[in-house]
């Protein structure tokens, strides 16, 4: 939606078509084509697979079928963009023989391809461009002020509330990109950069007040670390507060630097719930990871945030490189202790590139190659591999907010 904003705003026609909630995607798909007959087709892959150990699902193979049908239709050169297709350039585009991908963010590039399409020109220097069959890539560009970016409206692209049912949408929504805290298994950093990157907060409250104003209720700021800076985000939630839009959002906090100010900030913000993402409840672990926090701080922005009434869905990554049995007790015993509204346990790490945790596989002989990722594997430490399967099977019977 982003993508088809910035195109829109260039002077493009532009149909944007969510699969997602389709049943029938090649019918979709061709009614599409048929009616707009597109010069260029964008599709965004965000995942490239569902992150589970145990049967993995590839997702690529489904979006394949949808490149697939494309080609069957049109002529039109295939464009591929996203999170998922930003990790893996160059493995995505030729699984997919899509003709061009954009790594990175995606809005101004796009625009700049769309135009070096029309021209006939050669678009291989384009920042962040991959052309098929080409052995480089130009180096991501990346905007400094997100406020340069266009946002969607409402209505306009996406639809009214109407046009989804019954369903319950909490409808995305980005206020920054970047991570500086480098946690050894995560590839934010690939796609988004490690320099935080913000929008402003009134041009934030300002787009959130036109979907609300056309009947969205319903936010969830995607960010990967909602309370920092803190500042911004103190100033985000006031000046939400002072908006009055009669909204409820959900966030993902990053548990450290975190006081009851913004918690209080965030309640009357109309924040209903977040995601915790505390991984372990072992030092030795969170230091494995090279997270910044330690459990006392978690505990303290647990009891904060059931004190100004926010529902807390915890996460627990178990299985990383130095985990025992002792460290896995001390997490579950930990996150237990939290009273949590739900808890989610993830067995085994994905591995992605350019990150420590494929430099520890490689290192330890798990994985062969670095390059060789796009097929989802995992690291669990082998020592406790089958004790750890029992072990969390045998802890969540009792416990039905406990889901892996």
């Amino acid at each position: 939606d982003l993508i088809a904003a910035a195109s829109q705003q260039a002077g493009h026609r532009v149909k944007f078509v969510n699969l997602m909630s389709r049943q029938n995607m090649n019918e979709e798909i061709e009614q599409t084509i048929h009616a707009f007959e597109p010069e260029v087709i964008g599709i965004s892959v965000r995942n490239i697979d569902d992150q589970v150990m145990n049967d993995p699902t590839f997702l690529l193979d489904l979006v394949r079928e949808v490149v697939k049908e494309c080609r069957n239709l049109s002529r039109s050169p295939i464009v591929l963009g996203g999170a998922g297709y930003s990790i893996f350039p160059r493995e995505v585009l030729k699984y997919l023989d899509a003709d061009f991908g954009i790594q990175g963010e995606g809005e101004a590039v796009f625009v700049s391809l769309l135009k070096e399409i029309a021209c006939g020109s050669e678009p291989r220097k384009i920042p962040g461009v991959l052309v098929r069959g080409a052995a480089e890539i130009s180096p991501q560009s990346r905007i400094k002020s997100l406020d340069l970016l266009p946002l969607p409206l409402p209505n306009v692209l996406m639809g009214s509330p109407d046009a989804y049912g019954s369903e319950e949408v909490w409808l995305p929504f980005q206020t920054r990109r970047g991570c500086p805290m480098n946690c050894s298994y995560c590839s934010t950093a690939a796609i988004e950069g490690k320099i935080i990157r913000k929008r402003s907060p009134a041009k934030v409250v300002e787009s959130l007040a036109s979907f609300a104003a056309a009947g969205f209720d319903r936010f969830f700021f995607v960010d990967n670390t909602f309370n920092l800076p803190p500042s911004y985000a103190k100033d985000l939630c006031q000046r939400l507060a002072a908006a009055k839009l009669s909204i409820s959002w959900r966030c993902i906090l990053y548990p450290h630097r975190i006081d009851e100010a913004l918690i209080a900030k965030m309640a009357e913000a109309g924040c209903k719930e977040v995601s915790l993402g505390f991984e372990s409840g072992s030092i030795k672990m969170l230091r494995s990871m090279n997270k910044k926090f330690e459990p006392e701080e978690v505990r303290h922005i647990s009891k904060l945030l059931k004190k100004y009434g926010i529902r807390t869905m915890g996460f627990l990554l178990l299985g990383g490189p130095g985990e025992t049995e002792e460290t896995v007790e001390e997490s579950f015993s930990f996150a237990d202790s939290l009273q949590l509204d739900s808890m989610k346990m993830t067995v085994g790490i994905r591995i992605y590139p350019h990150t420590l945790l494929a430099r520890i596989a490689l290192r330890e002989g798990i994985i062969r190659s670095i390059d060789d990722l796009l097929f989802p594997q995992f690291y669990l430490e082998p020592a406790i591999r089958d004790w750890l399967l029992e072990r969390v099977a045998a802890w969540t019977k009792d416990r039905p907010n406990w889901h892996s």
